[in-house]
């Protein structure tokens, strides 16, 4: 086994810093952040650093679906230490607004 394995200490300092990334992706159309949204699904950190999320999109037919991906991997990758990134574009279970947080909620008046 690797004798560098995350403690969980560490791992919920370092999901805080990739939250606080992916909080830096807004969706081109929505003044919300995607994590607000409810778009990330999975965030999964491994041992050695590596970060493989799950993400949706609130429409399957969104304009930015081929770039939004990167975008979240672009910032994830500004968290230091982390290796590879992975992406993937997921559309179950489909996005609705019960995902969104009280925060997005409030900044689009949807309460």
């Amino acid at each position: 086994m690797d004798q560098t394995a995350l403690t969980p200490e560490r791992l919920d300092q370092l999901t805080d810093q990739l939250v606080t990334a992916i909080k830096t992706v807004f969706d081109p159309e929505i003044p919300v952040d995607i994590y607000e949204l409810g778009l990330i699904y999975k965030i999964d950190v491994s041992d050695d650093m590596d970060v493989a999320v799950e993400m949706t999109l609130t429409a399957p037919g969104c304009p930015v679906a081929g770039e939004m991906p990167g975008w979240v991997a672009d910032a994830i990758r500004t968290v230091p230490g982390i290796r590879e990134v992975a992406v993937e574009l997921v559309f179950e279970p489909p996005w609705d607004v019960s995902r969104m947080s009280d925060e997005a909620r409030l900044e689009l008046n949807m309460f």
